[in-house]
Protein backbone atom coordinates (compact mmCIF):
# COMPACT_ATOMS: atom_id res chain seq x y z
CA UNK A 1 0.00 0.00 0.00
CA UNK A 2 1.01 3.45 -0.83
CA UNK A 3 2.69 5.78 2.09
CA UNK A 4 -0.38 8.67 0.67
CA UNK A 5 -3.18 8.93 2.40
CA UNK A 6 -5.06 7.72 -0.30
CA UNK A 7 -6.47 4.43 -1.67
CA UNK A 8 -7.65 2.84 -4.60
CA UNK A 9 -10.54 0.90 -4.74
CA UNK A 10 -11.25 -1.39 -8.04
CA UNK A 11 -13.74 -3.59 -9.22
CA UNK A 12 -17.89 -3.42 -8.19
CA UNK A 13 -18.12 -5.39 -5.23
CA UNK A 14 -14.81 -3.41 -3.13
CA UNK A 15 -16.63 -0.11 -4.60
CA UNK A 16 -19.73 -0.85 -3.45
CA UNK A 17 -18.96 -2.23 -0.05
CA UNK A 18 -17.04 0.94 0.50
CA UNK A 19 -19.99 3.18 -0.47
CA UNK A 20 -22.43 1.14 1.53
CA UNK A 21 -20.07 1.01 4.73
CA UNK A 22 -18.32 4.73 4.56
CA UNK A 23 -19.78 6.84 1.63
CA UNK A 24 -17.93 10.13 3.39
CA UNK A 25 -14.46 8.47 2.43
CA UNK A 26 -14.87 7.89 -1.19
CA UNK A 27 -13.14 11.18 -2.63
CA UNK A 28 -13.68 10.37 -6.29
CA UNK A 29 -14.94 7.90 -8.61
CA UNK A 30 -13.97 6.82 -12.03
CA UNK A 31 -15.81 4.45 -14.20
CA UNK A 32 -15.79 2.90 -18.00
CA UNK A 33 -19.64 3.58 -20.12
CA UNK A 34 -21.15 -0.17 -19.14
CA UNK A 35 -20.49 -0.01 -15.46
CA UNK A 36 -21.76 3.74 -15.33
CA UNK A 37 -25.71 1.63 -14.99
CA UNK A 38 -25.06 -0.11 -11.99
CA UNK A 39 -23.72 2.95 -10.17
CA UNK A 40 -26.55 5.42 -10.01
CA UNK A 41 -26.48 5.88 -6.38
CA UNK A 42 -23.20 6.37 -5.88
CA UNK A 43 -23.08 9.07 -8.85
CA UNK A 44 -26.09 11.09 -7.09
CA UNK A 45 -24.23 10.53 -3.55
CA UNK A 46 -21.01 12.14 -4.49
CA UNK A 47 -22.87 14.72 -6.71
CA UNK A 48 -24.21 16.08 -3.88
CA UNK A 49 -21.18 16.25 -2.23
CA UNK A 50 -19.55 18.13 -4.97
CA UNK A 51 -16.59 15.48 -5.47
CA UNK A 52 -15.54 14.00 -8.49
CA UNK A 53 -17.00 11.41 -10.83
CA UNK A 54 -16.17 10.23 -14.28
CA UNK A 55 -16.85 8.37 -17.23
CA UNK A 56 -13.44 7.51 -18.78
CA UNK A 57 -11.54 5.38 -21.33
CA UNK A 58 -10.50 1.98 -20.61
CA UNK A 59 -6.73 3.20 -20.75
CA UNK A 60 -7.93 5.95 -18.32
CA UNK A 61 -9.10 3.33 -15.40
CA UNK A 62 -6.07 1.78 -15.64
CA UNK A 63 -3.63 4.65 -15.52
CA UNK A 64 -6.02 5.61 -12.04
CA UNK A 65 -6.44 1.80 -11.03
CA UNK A 66 -2.95 0.78 -11.31
CA UNK A 67 -3.76 -2.47 -12.81
CA UNK A 68 -5.90 -3.71 -15.72
CA UNK A 69 -7.90 -5.46 -13.41
CA UNK A 70 -10.02 -3.06 -12.70
CA UNK A 71 -13.38 -4.07 -13.27
CA UNK A 72 -14.29 -0.89 -15.04
CA UNK A 73 -14.49 0.70 -12.00
CA UNK A 74 -12.27 2.58 -9.76
CA UNK A 75 -12.67 4.32 -6.65
CA UNK A 76 -10.15 6.73 -4.83
CA UNK A 77 -10.61 6.92 -1.40
CA UNK A 78 -9.21 7.99 2.30
CA UNK A 79 -6.96 5.30 3.48
CA UNK A 80 -7.29 4.01 7.37
CA UNK A 81 -4.28 4.38 9.41
CA UNK A 82 -3.11 0.44 11.02
CA UNK A 83 -2.61 0.98 14.66
CA UNK A 84 -2.10 -1.51 17.31
CA UNK A 85 -5.02 -2.64 19.67
CA UNK A 86 -4.45 -1.04 23.06
CA UNK A 87 -4.55 -3.44 26.08
CA UNK A 88 -8.21 -2.51 27.20
CA UNK A 89 -9.79 -3.41 23.50
CA UNK A 90 -7.62 -7.08 23.72
CA UNK A 91 -9.84 -7.53 26.93
CA UNK A 92 -13.32 -6.56 25.37
CA UNK A 93 -12.69 -8.99 22.74
CA UNK A 94 -11.87 -11.58 25.19
CA UNK A 95 -14.46 -10.88 27.01
CA UNK A 96 -16.98 -11.16 24.17
CA UNK A 97 -15.33 -14.02 22.93
CA UNK A 98 -13.95 -12.51 19.56
CA UNK A 99 -12.32 -15.03 16.98
CA UNK A 100 -9.27 -12.93 15.75
CA UNK A 101 -7.23 -14.13 12.95
CA UNK A 102 -3.15 -13.11 13.18
CA UNK A 103 -1.41 -13.48 9.74
CA UNK A 104 2.37 -13.93 10.21
CA UNK A 105 4.01 -12.18 7.56
CA UNK A 106 1.56 -13.43 4.69
CA UNK A 107 3.63 -11.88 2.04
CA UNK A 108 1.22 -11.85 -1.05
CA UNK A 109 -1.62 -9.55 -1.49
CA UNK A 110 -3.95 -11.65 -3.37
CA UNK A 111 -3.93 -14.10 -0.44
CA UNK A 112 -4.27 -11.24 2.22
CA UNK A 113 -7.57 -10.23 0.11
CA UNK A 114 -8.41 -13.86 -0.17
CA UNK A 115 -8.54 -14.68 3.41
CA UNK A 116 -10.21 -11.84 4.42
CA UNK A 117 -12.96 -12.77 2.02
CA UNK A 118 -13.37 -15.82 4.45
CA UNK A 119 -12.62 -14.36 7.53
CA UNK A 120 -15.75 -11.83 7.03
CA UNK A 121 -17.46 -14.99 5.58
CA UNK A 122 -17.26 -16.75 8.66
CA UNK A 123 -17.54 -13.40 11.15
CA UNK A 124 -14.24 -12.74 12.05
CA UNK A 125 -13.73 -9.17 12.86
CA UNK A 126 -10.17 -8.88 13.65
CA UNK A 127 -7.02 -9.22 11.44
CA UNK A 128 -3.90 -8.83 12.94
CA UNK A 129 -0.82 -8.27 11.17
CA UNK A 130 2.76 -7.93 12.54
CA UNK A 131 5.08 -5.01 11.55
CA UNK A 132 7.67 -6.44 9.62
CA UNK A 133 8.44 -5.89 5.84
CA UNK A 134 7.45 -9.07 4.02
CA UNK A 135 3.47 -8.87 5.85
CA UNK A 136 1.31 -7.82 2.55
CA UNK A 137 -0.49 -4.70 3.72
CA UNK A 138 -4.41 -4.05 2.70
CA UNK A 139 -3.73 -2.00 -0.68
CA UNK A 140 -5.59 -2.59 -4.11
CA UNK A 141 -5.09 -5.52 -4.83
CA UNK A 142 -6.39 -6.85 -1.52
CA UNK A 143 -9.55 -5.07 -1.48
CA UNK A 144 -10.12 -6.62 -5.02
CA UNK A 145 -9.29 -10.13 -4.32
CA UNK A 146 -11.21 -9.72 -0.64
CA UNK A 147 -14.67 -8.85 -3.05
CA UNK A 148 -15.90 -6.60 -0.57
CA UNK A 149 -14.89 -8.18 2.86
CA UNK A 150 -12.18 -5.64 4.19
CA UNK A 151 -15.16 -3.84 4.81
CA UNK A 152 -16.05 -5.65 7.55
CA UNK A 153 -12.92 -6.56 8.87
CA UNK A 154 -10.41 -4.18 11.02
CA UNK A 155 -6.66 -4.74 10.24
CA UNK A 156 -4.33 -3.94 13.04
CA UNK A 157 -0.61 -3.89 12.74
CA UNK A 158 1.46 -4.80 16.17
CA UNK A 159 5.12 -4.58 16.56
CA UNK A 160 6.06 -8.26 17.29
CA UNK A 161 3.78 -11.28 17.16
CA UNK A 162 4.75 -12.95 20.25
CA UNK A 163 4.57 -10.46 22.45
CA UNK A 164 1.34 -9.55 21.12
CA UNK A 165 0.04 -13.60 21.64
CA UNK A 166 2.04 -13.33 25.15
CA UNK A 167 -1.12 -10.73 25.74
CA UNK A 168 -3.91 -13.18 24.02
CA UNK A 169 -2.74 -15.69 25.93
CA UNK A 170 -2.81 -13.39 29.31
CA UNK A 171 -6.35 -12.56 28.38
CA UNK A 172 -7.90 -16.07 28.08
CA UNK A 173 -7.14 -16.82 24.13
CA UNK A 174 -6.58 -20.35 23.04
CA UNK A 175 -4.15 -19.86 20.36
CA UNK A 176 -3.82 -22.15 17.71
CA UNK A 177 -1.38 -22.26 15.25
CA UNK A 178 -1.53 -23.73 11.40
CA UNK A 179 1.31 -26.05 11.03
CA UNK A 180 2.24 -27.80 7.85
CA UNK A 181 2.62 -31.15 9.54
CA UNK A 182 3.68 -32.49 13.06
CA UNK A 183 0.22 -30.77 14.72
CA UNK A 184 -2.72 -32.32 15.92
CA UNK A 185 -5.71 -32.68 13.62
CA UNK A 186 -8.01 -29.76 13.53
CA UNK A 187 -11.35 -29.92 15.41
CA UNK A 188 -13.62 -27.35 16.85
CA UNK A 189 -12.29 -26.87 20.37
CA UNK A 190 -14.00 -27.46 23.38
CA UNK A 191 -14.95 -25.11 25.99
CA UNK A 192 -15.54 -21.24 26.29
CA UNK A 193 -12.15 -19.97 25.30
CA UNK A 194 -12.14 -17.17 22.61
CA UNK A 195 -10.12 -18.22 19.98
CA UNK A 196 -7.11 -16.72 18.02
CA UNK A 197 -5.94 -18.64 14.57
CA UNK A 198 -2.68 -17.83 13.77
CA UNK A 199 -1.44 -18.70 9.58
CA UNK A 200 2.21 -18.75 8.97
CA UNK A 201 4.38 -17.50 5.80
CA UNK A 202 3.55 -18.54 2.36
CA UNK A 203 7.06 -20.44 2.22
CA UNK A 204 8.50 -20.60 5.62
CA UNK A 205 5.13 -21.53 7.83
CA UNK A 206 5.30 -20.15 11.40
CA UNK A 207 8.08 -18.57 12.65
CA UNK A 208 9.86 -20.93 15.33
CA UNK A 209 9.02 -18.12 18.08
CA UNK A 210 5.59 -17.47 17.01
CA UNK A 211 4.76 -21.35 16.97
CA UNK A 212 6.11 -21.45 20.78
CA UNK A 213 3.63 -18.72 21.20
CA UNK A 214 0.87 -20.77 20.39
CA UNK A 215 -1.33 -22.48 22.96
CA UNK A 216 -1.74 -25.89 20.48
CA UNK A 217 -0.81 -26.46 16.69
CA UNK A 218 -2.65 -27.82 14.14
CA UNK A 219 -2.50 -29.83 11.06
CA UNK A 220 -4.71 -30.32 7.93
CA UNK A 221 -4.78 -33.96 6.91
CA UNK A 222 -4.54 -34.47 2.75
CA UNK A 223 -4.17 -37.55 0.19
CA UNK A 224 -0.14 -36.73 0.54
CA UNK A 225 -0.19 -36.05 -3.14
CA UNK A 226 0.90 -32.40 -2.49
CA UNK A 227 2.51 -31.36 1.09
CA UNK A 228 0.11 -28.59 1.46
CA UNK A 229 -2.98 -25.81 0.70
CA UNK A 230 -2.55 -22.64 -0.44
CA UNK A 231 -2.74 -19.92 2.62
CA UNK A 232 -5.65 -18.85 2.01
CA UNK A 233 -7.69 -22.03 1.40
CA UNK A 234 -6.01 -23.61 4.42
CA UNK A 235 -7.59 -20.27 6.74
CA UNK A 236 -11.33 -20.95 4.96
CA UNK A 237 -10.92 -24.84 6.04
CA UNK A 238 -9.69 -24.09 9.52
CA UNK A 239 -11.74 -20.99 10.05
CA UNK A 240 -14.90 -23.49 8.92
CA UNK A 241 -13.44 -25.77 11.42
CA UNK A 242 -12.90 -23.94 14.03
CA UNK A 243 -15.72 -21.66 14.23
CA UNK A 244 -18.74 -22.95 12.25
CA UNK A 245 -21.85 -23.46 14.17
Amino acid sequence: MSLSHELTLCGLPAVQARFARDPDSIKRLFFDEPTSRKLGALCKALAAAKKVYRCVPAGELEKVGGTVHHGGVVCVVRAAALGAPLPREVAAWAEQKEPLLILDRIGNAHNLGAIARSAAFFGVAHIIIPFHPSAALPGEAAYRIAEGGLEHIKIWRVPTLPTFLAGLAGSGYEIIGAATRGGTAAARPVGTRPLALVLGNEEQGLAPEVARACTRLVSLAGSGKVESLNVSVAAAVLLHTLLAK
